[in-house]
């Protein structure tokens, strides 16, 4: 009853403002905000206990998963910056960047880190090259929209492991997934092309790249007199206020999401969805969980796993959400670019492409063993539990390293390359 009661008040709302809309937009959007939060707050009054609990499991899924997780890869990120890695990397992965992406050397950073870690680590550190002055503000957004990936251990041991309850679909997840976000980055390289570029690295190109990106190192220490010391506690500072924002996001949308399940609003974009959707291109036990996915990742990907579908349209739904990753990561991206005055809106465009992409992947990936791949039953397997917190960070630093060298090797590759053909022209 209470549900219904706030369902009725929210589509009433909504009748009221599209009338006021074409009078005053922004007395529209002034009011609109301050009735959601209105609203928001009435729905935590009427259901206390559901919201409690809501919240305690963000919280749980803050402390034991995103804190572990993310909080070692931002007190590196910091001190890397301050130590002047960032511009080692800035000129060794400039030839590799620059024509791929259309962004500077230095996003190779955020885009390792990014893989390494997962949400929204990528996106802070594109918006911190921008405040460094190391990319522009259109670099920047391109950065964020390919390079804020999901952690690969949620994909390995959440998804497939605890959800589906298969590992060999791990590699089929993960591929589709990073396959997914380097498209985007390719096809975003021509957004904004020519416009808003940053200016060379490099004043001066002598010596071998390698040697060049020692120098640029060595430069920005100097540069930067802070005392490692100093530097340790701003990184420690700036990581814990980050957490502590993605923390309230978490919780908030947590909260949000329950108060709309229990108001029926889920239900009802669901059935509205399977009015429009025809059948042959998605079961109706799939939309559902879309809906789920599109305001949260890990409970939209486990009412994929669990529908009465195909395995390989499940997989597929399943990467599109993760791919997606949920109002509640783009609340958290919002709020680490603000200060930066970068737009949101490239990103969710971006998200939108990609969950698209990485389904399309996943049934590529699946079709050359479809029989397989498309087995109602799950196999069985083994699970030891989650892994140590140590170890995931071992595991997420050899990703890193090894996105880094092979960033780096094709980088010297085409640097030699081009030496050479520049050599063999004076012949």
């Amino acid at each position: 009853m209470k549900g219904l009661l706030l369902f009725s008040i929210l589509i009433l709302s909504f009748i009221l403002l599209a009338r006021l809309w074409r009078a005053k937009r922004d007395t529209v959007i002034s009011l609109g905000l301050a009735g959601m939060v209105v609203l928001v707050a009435l729905s935590m009054i009427l259901f206390p206990e559901p919201s409690f609990k809501a919240a305690e499991r963000g919280l749980k899924v803050w402390w034991d998963i995103v804190l572990p997780a993310l909080l070692p890869f931002f007190i590196a990120a910091e001190l890397l910056m301050g130590m002047g890695v960032v511009h080692f990397m800035g000129v060794l992965m400039e030839p590799l960047m620059r024509p791929i992406f259309n962004v500077p050397g230095t996003g190779s950073f955020a885009m390792a880190m990014g893989i390494a870690s997962g949400y929204p680590l990528g996106a802070a550190l594109a918006a911190r090259l921008k405040d460094d002055g190391l990319a522009t503000k259109t670099e920047a957004e391109r950065l964020m929209c390919f390079c804020n990936t999901s952690d690969p251990l949620f994909m390995t041991g959440a998804v497939a492991v605890g959800m589906f309850k298969r590992t060999d679909l791990a590699v089929i997840i993960i591929s589709a997934h990073y396959l997914s976000a380097l498209t985007v980055g390719v096809l975003l390289r021509f957004w904004k092309s020519g416009k808003d570029e940053s200016p060379p690295f490099e004043t001066h190109k002598a010596g071998f790249i390698v040697l060049r990106a020692y120098r640029a190192m060595r430069r920005a220490q100097r540069e930067n007199k802070k005392a490692f010391g100093e530097l340790l506690g701003e990184a420690v500072k700036r990581s814990v206020n980050t957490l502590l924002l993605i923390l309230g996001f978490i919780v908030l949308f947590s909260v949000i999401f329950e108060i709309l399940k229990m108001a029926g609003v889920t239900s009802f974009i669901s059935l509205a969805v399977s009015r429009l959707m025809p059948k042959s291109v998605l079961p109706p036990d799939l939309y559902e969980a879309i809906i789920s996915g599109l305001f949260e990742i890990t409970i939209g990907t486990s009412m994929a796993s669990q529908a009465s579908a195909p395995l390989v349209l499940r997989v597929a739904v399943s990467s599109a959400i993760i791919a997606w990753s949920g109002l509640s990561v783009h609340a958290q991206v919002a709020a680490v670019i603000q200060s930066s005055g970068l737009s949101v809106w490239p990103y969710t465009a971006s998200r939108f492409l990609q969950s698209i992409l990485a389904a399309i992947y996943t049934i590529l990936l699946m079709m050359p063993g479809r029989s397989r791949w498309a087995l109602s039953t799950f196999e069985p397997v083994t699970i030891r539990g989650s892994l140590a917190w140590f170890q995931n960070v071992g595991f997420a630093t050899k990703l890193c390293a090894l996105t880094v060298g092979s960033v780096a090797m094709i980088s010297i590759v085409l640097t030699v390359f081009a030496f050479v053909r520049k050599y063999l022209r004076k012949f």
